[in-house]
């Protein structure tokens, strides 16, 4: 289809079937919300847009379609050229059962003989009167969202919480039924943008991710015959804020590189000998705000550093108290604890209150003294040379992107905690362990 459409011969990646069988799950109803992130100019609109809508309409002619992006025209040229797929004669070679209707002739709208739509809407627009899917078990239709930001307006507040805004007031009431599934294949271009939103939970749904990085975990790249490793340097050292997050998918502010988090090695078990450990808490008190983090840090007995455990929530100040004195309680006393201490009255008093509720146990409070850079430099050093290990779990992800981003990040919380740890560690080792 692609030669017949181009008249030059597709050139396939190593990538393009990871995201084949991503869409592949999506019909079999396998998937209901799927993300896929990707560099741009890596045939994500080809093959998620305009052959995947084709493929679909071949197997479910009465399919609804709705198709968005950042720009109306786009999507409308988009939705035309998975028109033409389906009018082919090799299409029709191959699936006779689809059929245009004779009066569809927009580039935004079209329809089939079978009752099948596609629609297409820039973000923001206009969908009153449409739908997606169908009301039944079996695949019919689907939300698809094809860049939904602008890569100049990203950074945009406004522009860019009102895409959000969108999405919920507006596109996700466009299903025809609960379990019409929807698609969002974007380049990453903000920690805050849509697919960031909803990878941290922001409509209540859980989304399948794909993530398809330029540069590999492991030094390789993503498309060799697109871009080589040298070339993808030169872009990164060029543009890295912009490489950071289109190229690698990991959005990260301008200004961040205190912590090189890939250096962290991860280990499947803490490892045998006496190891010394604190538990250092950054505290929080609201629900709707910073996070209340207590990292778990033990130094090992050739130095090197292990993060055990990480106690993460967004709690009010009695809830925050209780998984305190519960996770002290699962620890035992052999674990020291940290508390920060604000200047003035109220912080001793706040302290005074807390260390009330480990009785027997070593609790050292401390005063917050620098700017958190400052403060986390120390713990930084130990990260980039190496020295620091990181027990596999669950909330490892997080805290590798709060350190990468740190120290513009959205939030610092367990960076605070693994640095006072790390403080906690040095200044009482003498004292605690010696």
């Amino acid at each position: 289809m692609f030669l017949q459409r181009k008249r030059y011969p597709w050139n396939r990646a190593l990538h393009h079937p990871i995201i084949c069988d991503a869409l592949m799950r999506v019909f079999y109803g396998q998937c209901k919300r799927l993300i896929i992130n990707i560099p741009p100019r890596y045939s994500k609109t080809e093959l998620a847009v305009v052959n995947w809508i084709a493929w679909c309409l071949g197997q479910a002619p009465d399919s609804e379609f709705i198709l968005t992006g950042y720009s109306g025209h786009l999507a409308a040229t988009n939705s035309w050229q998975s028109r033409e797929i389906v009018q082919s004669s090799s299409y029709r070679e191959i699936f006779p059962a689809a059929r245009v209707r004779s009066d569809s002739s927009a580039k935004g709208e079209w329809r089939t003989t079978d009752g099948g739509c596609v629609y297409a809407v820039g973000a923001g627009g206009t969908i009153t009167g449409y739908g997606a899917g169908k009301q039944r078990p079996e695949f019919g239709g689907a939300i698809i969202i094809d860049d939904p930001h602008k890569a100049d307006e990203a950074n945009s507040d406004t522009i860019r919480k009102g895409v959000i805004e969108w999405f919920q007031n507006t596109l996700e009431s466009r299903k025809n039924g609960p379990d019409t599934p929807i698609v969002l294949i974007m380049q990453r271009l903000h920690q805050e943008d849509l697919a960031g939103w909803l990878l941290a939970g922001g409509n209540g749904e859980h989304w399948d991710h794909v993530c398809l990085p330029a540069i590999q975990a492991d030094g390789t790249v993503l498309w060799p015959e697109k871009h080589s490793l040298e070339d993808l340097r030169i872009m990164e050292q060029a543009k890295p804020y912009v490489f950071a997050g289109q190229y690698q998918q990991r959005p990260s502010p301008a200004q961040g590189g205190v912590f090189k988090p890939d250096r962290l090695t991860v280990v499947d078990a803490i490892p045998a000998g006496d190891i010394k450990f604190v538990r250092a808490w950054d505290l929080a008190s609201t629900t709707d705000g910073d996070f209340t983090a207590g990292p778990k840090l033990g130094m090992l007995e050739d130095g090197r550093l292990i993060i055990a455990d990480m106690v993460r929530e967004r709690v009010g100040p009695d809830e925050r108290d209780a998984i305190m004195v519960a996770t002290a309680s699962r620890d035992g006393k052999s674990v020291r604890i940290g508390i920060p201490q604000d200047p003035g009255q109220a912080g001793k008093t706040q302290v005074l209150y807390l260390t009330r509720k480990f009785p027997g146990y070593i609790v050292k409070t401390s005063p917050e003294s620098g700017d958190k850079v400052t403060r986390a430099e120390p713990f930084a050093s130990q990260v980039n040379v190496g020295n620091v290990l990181m027990l596999r779990a669950p909330w490892n992800d997080a805290l590798r992107e709060e350190m990468r981003m740190f120290p513009n990040g959205l939030f610092d919380d367990q960076v605070d905690g693994c640095s006072r740890a790390y403080s906690e560690l040095l200044n009482f080792k003498r004292s605690f362990f010696g």
